[in-house]
């Protein structure tokens, strides 16, 4: 997948300077950030509201748009595919794949090394609904 990515990252990079009028690309660079961060905004909603109805066909369709606003914005921020995978490639080395880091101060285990340090295990729990603590 990252190589996807990967490619995607290069395809917005050639196609930022086309001509506005036939590139959607072009075009949400010329209009800047904020434009792009909206239409990245606007993806994300239509992933959650597809997956709520439970239209799986329409989650992937609204996944693929919000991959391809999430890769205008980065490389509009100067931010590579690169990085982000060094940062999750941390974070798993801190937590496990399958988490994600705290909003807060709370103590991280420390790592001795990076991909030797236990990982937490992977927990599915059936039936349950979790709850996003605050």
């Amino acid at each position: 997948m990252s190589d996807s990515l990967e490619r995607l990252y290069l395809a917005v990079l050639a196609a930022r300077d086309l001509d506005p009028a036939t590139s959607r690309t072009a075009r949400l660079f010329q209009r800047g950030p904020s434009k792009m961060a909206k239409k990245l905004a606007e993806e994300a909603i239509e992933v959650v509201i597809d997956a709520v109805n439970g239209d799986t066909d329409a989650v992937v369709r609204e996944s693929a748009d919000l991959l391809y606003n999430l890769t205008v914005l980065w490389a509009s921020a100067g931010v590579r595919p690169e990085d982000v995978w060094r940062e999750m490639t941390r974070r798993e080395d801190m937590l496990g794949i399958a988490e994600k880091l705290p909003k807060s101060t709370m103590k991280l285990p420390k790592v001795a090394s990076p991909r030797v340090a236990a990982r937490r295990p992977i927990v599915a729990l059936e039936g349950r609904s979790a709850r996003k603590r605050h």
